[in-house]
């Protein structure tokens, strides 16, 4: 069935669910990794730390880091790989090779082993695709810095730098040697990141010129664009799992390049060690408090809602329902797929294909809709409540054992 028809079908869809159907359906493309991460990244980061801040101070930094990280890492890669990163890089490459740039590495390496034409062209094109995902590095190193900046900014709106009055723990006078401290450390992390940055440039600079000549740099450029398949050649499980999580390459929608999840992993990962760095900053409460939260949010960042759908999968299978989506293996059709299932159940059923189609969207949304939404009040409130509840509980504990030595 043609993508024309499946548009008509869902235009048949109730309003109450059409709304629904149109975003799993845009979850499960490419470009969707942004808006869903974005809707789920608000819900469980920035309202919940929101709804649970503490003071003036906890409430300015939180709302700071939460907007302007998930600004930063959802919609800044598409800008920057596609609309700079993409024209600088690829300058001389002929028309049909930049096209091949939004083709992922994998994709590229894979076809290259029985294409000799591909394998040739891999030589000119992948050295411009490590360029790319080198380039884009900004992000991750910029989430970096922001937890840097953020210890700035509350140091200069609210003159605090200890975190027991930041979280209102305490409401000491500060210590000038401890804000002075918390200073200098931010300021040297931040150009630590615009060094490292343009580390980052210049190697790209020499991917992209350099790189199709050379057989190390070649390589370099493999390892960026695809490490799994560099680290683990003879274990597909290990080379996919690696290839998802861990790849600084772009995804491609329709010959654009959009945000991938390994850049997501690259981010939490970067992002997090100027967290914990910025955190132990201002004091071990802060780094507790942030050891408690990071595991599990960093988690679900990176994999989204993706256990839970697993896990509520097989209870639907083990319960009988769902049972024309769910296989026998436990894959789920996508939701482009449905418009062709309906087109046989009607046949098979002698049914309204409509009928047929509306039923297997509601299991679909079923499928892929319960899980996020749980997972967003999950990870979201009770996280963000849990964290703010144990850092209160540690304080009082270890307060009242100095006080009782």
């Amino acid at each position: 069935m043609s993508s024309n028809n499946n548009k008509i079908l869902i235009n048949t869809l109730p309003k109450t669910l059409k709304p629904a159907a149109k975003f799993v359906r845009h979850q499960e493309q490419a470009s969707g990794l942004s808006t869903s991460r974005f809707i789920q990244d608000v819900t469980t980061c920035l309202i919940p730390k929101a709804v649970f801040s503490r003071s003036m101070a906890d409430l300015t930094e939180n709302t700071f880091l939460e907007t302007s990280e998930e600004t930063l890492i959802y919609f800044v890669p598409a800008i920057l790989g596609e609309k700079a990163a993409r024209n600088v890089f690829s300058t001389g490459l002929n028309q049909d090779l930049k096209k091949e740039v939004a083709v992922t590495g994998v994709e590229l390496l894979n076809k290259a082993k029985t294409d000799v034409i591909t394998k040739e062209n891999n030589k000119k094109v992948l050295p411009v695709k490590a360029a790319i995902a080198l380039s884009a590095m900004a992000i991750p190193l910029t989430e970096f810095s922001l937890n840097y900046i953020k210890n700035l900014m509350t140091l200069k709106l609210f003159n605090k730098s200890d975190f027991k009055n930041i979280a209102s723990l305490e409401n000491n006078s500060e210590d000038k040697q401890h804000q002075e401290k918390v200073k200098s450390s931010a300021k040297k992390h931040i150009g630590f990141a615009a060094g490292l940055y343009a580390g980052c440039l210049g190697l790209a600079g020499l991917l992209a010129t350099k790189g199709k000549n050379s057989k190390i740099l070649q390589k370099v450029s493999e390892f960026i664009v695809a490490p799994g398949n560099k680290l683990f050649k003879n274990n597909t499980k290990a080379k996919d799992f690696i290839n998802k999580y861990f790849c600084m390459d772009f995804n491609n929608q329709n010959g654009k390049l959009v945000l991938s999840k390994g850049q997501l992993t690259t981010c939490v990962l970067v992002g997090g060690a100027g967290y914990f760095g910025a955190s132990s900053d201002r004091g071990k409460e802060n780094l507790k408090e942030t050891a408690t939260r990071f595991p599990l949010v960093a988690l679900y960042v990176i994999t989204g809602s993706e256990f839970v759908e697993k896990g509520f999968k097989k209870i639907l299978q083990k319960m009988g329902k769902c049972k024309d989506l769910i296989g026998k293996n436990g894959n789920v059709p996508k939701f482009d797929e449905l418009g062709d299932i309906a087109q046989k159940l009607s046949a098979k059923n002698g049914t309204k294909i409509e009928e047929e189609y509306k039923s297997l969207v509601k299991q679909k949304v079923t499928l892929s809709g319960l899980p996020y939404i749980f997972s967003i009040g999950v990870m979201g409130f009770f996280v963000a409540g849990m964290t703010n509840y144990f850092t209160k509980k540690r304080y009082e504990k270890s307060h009242s054992t100095k006080n009782e030595i």
